[in-house]
């Protein structure tokens, strides 16, 4: 039994069977979970400390973690993890972006640690079988590789199917070739949300001649997890859906050409034995044998990168509808925009704007240079946006809104374009003007009613509120909003009361108040 020295970072839909593996390996020392219900019922059950984040990544006893959390926090867990001297173990994908992920394996090789990612299927005893098989020549050359992976759920609302179920057959597909393909095409089909896809299709090309097709959806009436091997000498099926004596069956068909044409002689399928055994208590074996050994694992860092680079293309293919060259995302146009990001055509992004993944920019919209765009956000069309804003998740930019330079979005924060809205009644013709003026920070879960103009630097409350005009450095709380008081451009709050001149107790910046009405003493 080993020193138990694990952290499982996240107990949620797949951690808690990540718990379950280390525990019943002896290495389980701490979790680590944001929900305090799930997380104390899971510690009680396993009779380890329920910790915060920060205390394990500086535990010196705790000599690795494993992160279970959503994909969107992967790249800060692992790097922070990383930059403490863990020993990481990751869920799939390794990050969201090639790049991303580059600079994680960058990260672990100068930090000389183990850096793992759960591609689980590389740890099944089937797909092990057939690997040998491949590699003992039982099917001759390796054609083909077509795979199914198929489910009624679980369906999300931040990925789509090819992020959530394609990194599992991309990993194989991989292994199998040991190579990665010239050329990525695929498609993607949006039933219950507009910019998730929930079934796709992709086709991998490779400079051999090899190919193979990957299929995935959450909207299919049955499961079906399987994997077909096709060479010039046999065929192998891989159906994890079956019971042990039969998820690896070999098939002996032939093609016999006479006279010219193809004569097919099928065969029956043949079972191969495989040996039963639970994957991810092998994955997590694994883990803590590299651990111990210094040895690489099967499914390290840069095994992960191969698999990013071809999600990246598939998404981008989905994007341009077109084939992507995988060479080509060594040099891309704009290596801020996050390949699940929609641009359309025409659209103009300024030079270093950052756009994270899910979001959209409609046509005959305009980014300023150096904004940050967050996860899940909408902008357009015909919307202008300045140089230097951060639109946090969640947030919408209809047609309508104009945001000057430096505006602050929090998340979720909603802006409107027509007073009266109806489903069944197109009001597309009565759109109302909203104006945020420079430098405006609007806190999260705010409502802006449309037809109303923000002024320069004004501080909107969380959850406030607006239906009328705000003036200047107003500071505007409540439902409906009212003025409180006055921000100073840094963002901290001015005296309160009728001064006539005063001094930010901050920066130093002095300001005039009239009738109301706050500037700085440089705008007079």
């Amino acid at each position: 039994m080993v020193e138990p020295n694990i952290a499982v970072i996240g107990c949620g839909y797949w951690g808690k069977n990540l718990v379950r593996n280390f525990h019943g390996l002896g290495a389980l020392a701490a979790i680590c979970e944001n929900n305090p219900e799930l997380g104390t019922a899971m510690a009680q059950e396993y009779e380890v400390p329920l910790r915060p984040v920060a205390e394990v990544l500086t535990d010196i006893k705790i000599e690795a973690v494993v992160i279970a959390a959503p994909a969107e926090h992967h790249k800060a867990l692992v790097s922070e993890a990383l930059l403490a001297g863990k020993h990481v173990f990751v869920e799939k994908p390794l990050a969201l972006t090639a790049q991303d992920g580059a600079e994680l394996c960058d990260l672990a090789a100068k930090s000389k640690r183990t850096l793992m990612v759960g591609h689980l299927l590389q740890y099944h005893p089937a797909f092990l079988k057939l690997m040998s098989l491949c590699r003992d020549g039982a099917l001759g050359k390796v054609n083909y590789i077509a795979s199914n992976r198929l489910n009624f759920g679980k369906i999300r609302v931040n990925e789509n199917a090819l992020w959530s179920f394609a990194p599992h057959d991309i990993s194989m597909i991989l292994a199998l070739f040991n190579d990665e393909p010239d050329t990525v095409n695929a498609v993607g089909h949006c039933y219950l949300n507009k910019t998730v896809a929930d079934v796709t299709t992709t086709h991998l090309t490779f400079a051999s001649g090899q190919a193979a097709h990957i299929h995935v959806s959450w909207l299919h009436p049955i499961k079906e997890q399987r994997l077909f091997v096709i060479g010039d000498k046999g065929m192998a099926f891989f159906d994890d859906g079956e019971d042990w004596p039969s998820k690896i069956s070999l098939f002996d068909h032939k093609v016999d050409w006479r006279d010219g044409i193809p004569i097919p002689t099928k065969a029956d399928g043949v079972p191969v034995p495989v040996d039963p055994a639970e994957p991810l208590r092998l994955e997590c074996q694994h883990f803590l044998d590299c651990m111990a050994s210094g040895e690489t694992p099967r499914t390290d860092g840069v095994e992960a990168l191969r698999v990013l680079r071809v999600l990246d293309a598939a998404q981008r293919s989905m994007n341009e509808q077109k084939p992507v060259l995988l060479s080509a995302l060594s040099a891309p146009t704009n290596e801020h925009i996050h390949p699940t990001a929609c641009i359309d055509s025409p659209s103009e992004i300024g030079a270093g704007t950052k756009i994270w993944h899910f979001s959209h920019v409609l046509k005959n919209s305009k980014i300023g240079e150096n904004c940050n765009v967050g996860q899940n956000v909408v902008v357009g069309p015909n919307v202008t946006i300045g140089d230097g804003c951060k639109i946090q998740n969640n947030v919408s930019v209809y047609d309508g809104v104009t945001l000057e330079d430096d505006v602050f979005c929090g998340p979720s924060m909603v802006f409107t374009n027509v007073t009266n809205p109806r489903a069944a009644v197109s009001r597309k013709d009565a759109f109302n003007r909203t104006l945020v003026r420079k430098g405006t920070s609007i806190g999260a879960n705010a409502t802006i009613v449309c037809g109303t103009e923000i002024g320069r630097y004004a501080f909107i409350g969380a959850g406030a509120v607006v239906t009328k005009d705000v003036p200047d450095h107003a500071l505007m709380v409540g439902n409906p909003a009212q003025q409180i008081g006055n921000m100073c451009i840094c963002g901290e709050r001015l005296p309160d009361g009728n001064w006539t001149e005063a001094e930010c107790g901050s920066c130093g910046q002095t300001f005039i108040q009239k009738d109301g009405h706050v500037r700085t003493t440089s705008d007079n």
